[in-house]
C-alpha cells in the first residue's frame, strides 16, 4: 500500500498543477501597464482569449480583435562566448523568435506587443495562433518562413 501511494503523489501533482502555457518576454509594445523586458506567460488555452500573465499584469485580446501576426528571426554571433571561452564559438549562432501581436482595443484603438520567444516553442505557438484568431502569420523573411513552417 506505502508503495501504491508513493508513485500515486507525483501523478497527483502533476494533474492539479496548472499550465501557465509557454514562457516568453514581453520586449516592447503599445501597453503602457507593461514595461520592457517583462517575464511572463502567453496562454492560448482559452477558446476566445489570448492571455500574457506576467506577478502582476494580465492582458486579454479576443482572437477576433488579433489583425497582425508577425513572425521575424534576429541571428547573432556569438561573440561573448568566443572571447571568453573558445574561438569556436564565432562558428555558431544564436536565434532569436520574435512574435508580434497588433490588435485592436476596447476602444478601437491599435495597440501592439512584441515577444521573445523560445525556439521549443515558436512552431506550435505560431500554428495555435493562426488557426485561433483566423490570420495567417507574415514572416520578415524567408529565413523566419523556414524556421516557422518547420521546413
Amino acid at each position: 500500500m506505502r508503495f501504491q501511494l508513493l508513485w500515486l503523489l507525483p501523478l497527483c501533482a502533476c494533474a492539479f498543477s496548472a499550465d501557465n502555457g509557454d514562457h516568453v518576454e514581453y520586449v516592447g509594445g503599445t501597453i503602457s501597464a507593461l514595461p520592457t523586458k517583462t517575464d511572463g506567460f502567453i496562454n492560448t488555452h482559452g477558446e476566445d482569449l489570448f492571455l500574457f500573465q506576467t506577478k502582476s499584469v494580465t492582458v486579454q485580446i479576443p482572437y477576433d480583435k488579433i489583425n497582425v501576426l508577425e513572425y521575424g528571426q534576429r541571428v547573432s554571433r556569438r561573440y561573448t562566448e568566443a572571447v571568453l571561452l573558445s574561438p569556436v564559438f564565432l562558428i555558431a549562432k544564436t536565434r532569436k523568435h520574435y512574435l508580434t501581436v497588433e490588435f485592436t482595443d476596447d476602444r478601437g484603438k491599435q495597440q501592439a506587443m512584441v515577444f521573445l520567444i523560445g525556439k521549443g516553442d515558436i512552431r506550435s505557438l505560431l500554428v495555435i495562433l493562426e488557426a485561433k484568431s483566423g490570420r495567417r502569420i507574415e514572416y520578415q523573411d524567408d529565413d523566419a518562413r523556414r524556421s516557422g513552417k518547420g521546413s
